[in-house]
């Protein structure tokens, strides 16, 4: 039969052996995890590179196509994984996917892939690499960083019994008791009420939460605390319609699997009609709509001191995307390999995502690939600013290849709940929430996380996470100081904004729903809007103090172009079964030699005036820069 994945394909020969097989899966020799003595020698293989407790479901012997010649092998599948193991390998290589066999074949090949080597035995005291948010004292110290001085950690949902979606702890309004908090989110869907997601240095507060319920008497008191939290201590407030002008999650789904079709090896698309037919898919339209609507928001909450508060009915797909995308435009340390991971942790896998589901391992009709979206515009940010980012286009592969690892808990679960409860973190008390709990293999290490990158890659691919140009002298503490800075005014006083299509349109009131069904819960589709202005949120007279076409940027703000040439197939990703997509510099036509070197000659533009005037002898002289990113 024929076998093909991101790019590659296997012809796979009908199975000649085969493990003996029982009810609980194939025997394997005690201790080891492996097969019968039938398959001692493909046992032997996977021994000294295997995980504890694996065993093996199914192989059979096969070619790999792709790349001449034709590399045959065995193709392995297993309780944890799919491999492909060339013939005449050594025992200690293993590969974690099918797709990097090629590249550990290809000398020249840039990405190596993930490498598995023998995980250490973790106690209890462990420390994560990064702060992984399930303890009060990680929020709080995540709140000093911040210098979030108006906001307080709260408790309230550390029995998870006001929301399993959210994380045992959040951040709320000094002034705001837990007992109003329980109240307040109880008018939200699934109890995810308004908190916060990242404090401005400026002052500026970005707020996340769910649609309101319309069926909440506008009259109780708990509704005074609704409208407290949503301004966060701040005159001027923008409610912003998270949804508007985004795509929905089937189409987000619909066009993720188009886009994998077309890049297939065996895709009958012609090669005159290829770009034509990758328009189609909408992937990159919808990509573009993601940085177009995060680059307004960073306008509104970089312009003036603010409360911006994004809503999305279930407040766990794109409000993560977008709060994540703003804080990358609006702070370098976000822009940092650490800063990055816990902006991650924090607005995805804490905040609830559903990866599960949205990946398709639930078996829900409701997959939609929102994570892998992201993904690809934090690429298109790092093309268009290549200094700005500590962490390379290596990393992020290596972490949208993550999202599938099968032995940790960070991308496994949909809620913060599920993994705790799997990892055995509420064993000393009895939860009040109790409801039925997918069921999980023992083949996951409930004590590490997707962060633990020295589990899967080498200390050589690891060094490749890091970009080369970028300017390490942007020091993340220094990059803006912690008052208000001159950029930045107060708002008009009282003023009540809804941001929907590109536009500001004034409210009456805070809380809409007090005289109408709630503007937070009805799609905007079926509201009112002025027309779309042909102007960026940028250019706009009510935006910043002065236009941002003649003055430069405040510091540490990103605004990325989102023209039709200006958003990219990421073609490491999706193209990887192409060598002359893989293999960079050894282009092997004309054509692609010229695209190589334009790409060169664009990289150097945007590196060089990242370097000081006092190097401006190195600045003339490109082999400097090149070497310096080697």
């Amino acid at each position: 039969m024929w076998w093909g994945g991101r790019g590659q394909s296997f012809n796979i020969a009908p199975q000649k052996e085969e493990p003996e097989m029982g009810l609980s899966g194939p025997k394997s020799v005690q201790g080891t995890g492996m097969p019968e003595p039938r398959s001692r020698q493909l046992g032997s293989c996977l021994a000294s590179g295997g995980l504890p407790g694996e065993q093996i479901l199914a192989w059979a012997p096969g070619v790999r196509k792709g790349l001449e010649p034709e590399m045959p092998g065995t193709l392995i599948c297993s309780n944890l994984r799919v491999t492909f193991q060339p013939h005449g390998w050594q025992r200690s290589q293993v590969t974690m996917a099918i797709v990097q066999a090629r590249a550990q074949n290809s000398p020249a090949q840039q990405y190596a892939g993930i490498t598995l080597s023998q995980a250490g035995q973790s106690s209890d005291s462990r420390k994560p690499p990064i702060p992984l948010l399930e303890t009060i004292e990680d929020w709080e110290t995540e709140r000093k960083k911040q210098a979030a001085r108006g906001w307080r950690v709260s408790t309230v949902n550390e029995r998870f019994d006001v929301a399993t979606s959210l994380p045992r702890y959040f951040w709320v309004p000094n002034r705001t008791l837990d007992s109003e908090v329980r109240r307040a989110f109880g008018h939200f869907h699934q109890g995810r009420g308004p908190r916060l997601s990242w404090h401005h240095p400026g002052g500026s507060d970005l707020l996340r939460c769910g649609g309101f319920y319309t069926a909440s008497d506008p009259n109780k008191e708990d509704i005074r605390a609704v409208e407290s939290m949503l301004q966060a201590g701040h005159s001027d407030v923008v409610l912003v319609d998270t949804m508007d002008e985004l795509p929905s999650l089937a189409d987000v789904q619909l066009a993720h699997l188009r886009l994998r079709a077309l890049c297939l090896p065996d895709s009958s698309v012609a090669e005159d009609k290829w770009f034509s037919a990758l328009e189609g898919t909408r992937w990159l339209d919808y990509t573009r709509s993601c940085l177009r609507k995060a680059s307004d928001i960073s306008v509104l909450v970089t312009s003036r001191v603010r409360s911006v508060v994004l809503q999305e009915r279930g407040d766990r797909d794109f409000n993560g995307l977008l709060s994540s995308l703003v804080q990358l435009l609006s702070a370098p340390e976000a822009r940092t390999l650490l800063g990055f991971q816990s902006l991650v942790q924090r607005e995805w896998v804490a905040a609830g995502h559903p990866f599960l589901t949205r990946l398709g391992g639930s078996g829900a009709s409701e997959e939609a690939p929102v994570f892998l979206l992201f993904l690809d515009c934090v690429w298109q940010l790092l093309q268009q600013f290549p200094a700005e980012f500590e962490f390379s286009e290596f990393f992020l592969l290596a972490l949208h290849d993550s999202v599938r690892v099968p032995d940790t808990l960070t991308f496994l679960r949909d809620t913060p709940w599920e993994r705790g409860k799997q990892s055995g973190q509420f064993n000393n008390y009895t939860q009040v929430y109790t409801p039925g709990f997918p069921g999980a293999g023992n083949s996951i290490n409930p004590q590490l996380s997707v962060w633990d990158w020295n589990l899967r890659y080498s200390n050589k691919q690891i060094l490749q996470f890091r970009n080369p140009g970028y300017d390490p002298e942007h020091c993340p503490d220094s990059w803006l100081p912690r008052q208000q800075p001159s950029f930045m005014v107060p708002g008009p006083p009282s003023s009540v904004w809804l941001f929907s299509r590109g536009s500001l349109t004034p409210l009456n009131q805070l809380c809409p729903w007090r005289d109408s069904p709630s503007l937070l819960a009805v799609s905007s589709r079926w509201l009112p809007r002025p027309a779309i202005s042909s102007e960026s949120l940028a250019d706009q007279e009510w935006g910043l103090p002065s236009h941002w076409g003649a003055c430069p940027l405040p510091p540490g703000l990103l605004l990325p172009g989102c023209l039709g040439p200006q958003i990219r197939l990421w073609r490491r990703c999706y193209l990887r079964g192409r060598p002359e997509v893989q293999m960079g510099l050894s282009a092997p036509t004309i054509s692609g030699l010229q695209e190589e070197l334009s790409h060169l000659q664009e990289l150097l533009r945007k590196w060089t005036p990242r370097i000081s005037p006092e190097d401006h002898s190195k600045r003339r002289n490109p082999n400097t820069i090149l070497s310096q990113s080697r």
